[in-house]
């Protein structure tokens, strides 16, 4: 696809996204060959499970801790921040080791892997899904930071 055409479908899907300056994105993916638009789905999906989940009514239900804290008295919205909190360092701590690629040694037997993009049919592209630690806190769709989770 020609750059032109590509930097107008990722700029239309940016915007589906709700990204108001995405610039620099598609012009990393046009120009450098990354897979911005991958990397930036992935994140903001995760983020939904650290930020947006644990929000909604009924999130604590589920979970019987959280019932005996609340029965005993605690705050919800402490308990939101605190399972924001662990949920965030959760995927943050995967995430780096995603990142990391492998090469760990368990038992005597070395394993690696790699985050890789797919193409509409599944199948991998070639580019993988780099550095996704860096930039989960930048995925606050509402324009906050990570420290807005738990204060």
């Amino acid at each position: 696809m020609p750059r032109k055409a590509a930097a107008e479908s990722l700029r239309a899907q940016f915007s589906a996204l709700g990204v108001a300056d995405a610039l620099d994105l598609i012009k990393s993916e046009v120009l450098e060959d990354l897979p911005q638009l991958a990397r930036f789905v992935l994140l903001r999906s995760l983020w939904h499970g650290v930020a947006d989940a644990w929000a909604e009514p009924g999130s604590f239900d589920r979970l019987p801790a959280a019932q005996c804290l609340l029965a005993a008295g605690a705050d919800r919205e402490d308990l939101v921040r605190l399972v924001r909190a662990v949920a965030y360092e959760a995927v943050f701590a995967t995430l780096d080791e995603l990142d990391a690629g492998g090469d760990v040694n368990v038992s005597g037997v070395n394993a690696g892997w790699v985050v890789m993009e797919s193409g509409e049919d599944g199948s991998p592209t070639g580019r993988a899904l780099s550095g996704l630690h860096e930039d989960l806190l930048t995925m606050d769709p509402r324009g906050h930071d990570a420290a807005d989770l738990w204060q």
